[in-house]
């Protein structure tokens, strides 16, 4: 079987075509938010599922380390996926619903900022995440699909791919990562 590979390339181009029109505003207070809580000796959290894992993992480790620069301080940040003992623990002793709001609670700070990313909008373990931020005054970045499922008018600014297609929010969701962490290392002074 032939993979039209040339339709699943102007799908993706759609999408973040769309993505461009309809989050500019919302990809640039995002990218204020996270300045001005690092630059005020803060740090970004970040969570989601599987892809999303990954994103947030490839993302802290971008800000920690350098997208474009090493030769720069590091900008404090921490996925709340890498820590594999207490994931499985937690997860095992308690809920897997409350891994990533556990950890907020252990250490999050007021001034933070929670990058929260869910292709559906309907992670328990994500919602929990935002609700616990909520609490500890964390600003949160939610990045969604189009429905936005039941993340829908939380948070304090609201990404969402504006597709249904898996695969395109993923992909729209990974570019918004590196303009959130190109914005950071461009300005960030220690």
């Amino acid at each position: 079987m032939k993979i039209d590979i040339s339709n699943i390339i102007k799908s993706s181009i759609d999408a973040k075509t769309k993505m461009l029109n309809e989050n500019q505003e919302a990809i640039q207070k995002a990218c204020e938010l996270m300045l001005n809580s690092v630059m005020s000796g803060n740090k970004i959290l970040w969570c989601g599922n599987g892809g999303s894992a990954a994103d947030s993992q490839h993302m802290s480790a971008e800000l920690m380390g350098g997208l474009r620069s090493h030769n720069r301080d590091p900008i404090p940040s921490i996925a709340l996926t890498t820590d594999s003992s207490f994931v499985t623990a937690w997860s095992n002793d308690t809920a897997f619903d409350y891994i990533f709001s556990r950890q907020i609670d252990g250490i999050g700070s007021s001034g933070d900022v929670l990058v929260a990313i869910s292709t559906s909008g309907n992670s328990t373990n994500v919602l929990n995440a935002i609700r616990s931020a909520q609490l500890k005054k964390i600003k949160s970045v939610i990045l969604t699909g189009k429905s936005q499922g039941k993340m829908k008018g939380m948070g304090d600014v609201m990404i969402s791919v504006p597709t249904n297609d898996t695969q395109r929010v993923q992909e729209c969701h990974l570019l918004v990562e590196h303009i959130l962490c190109e914005h950071l290392e461009a300005e960030y002074k220690k």
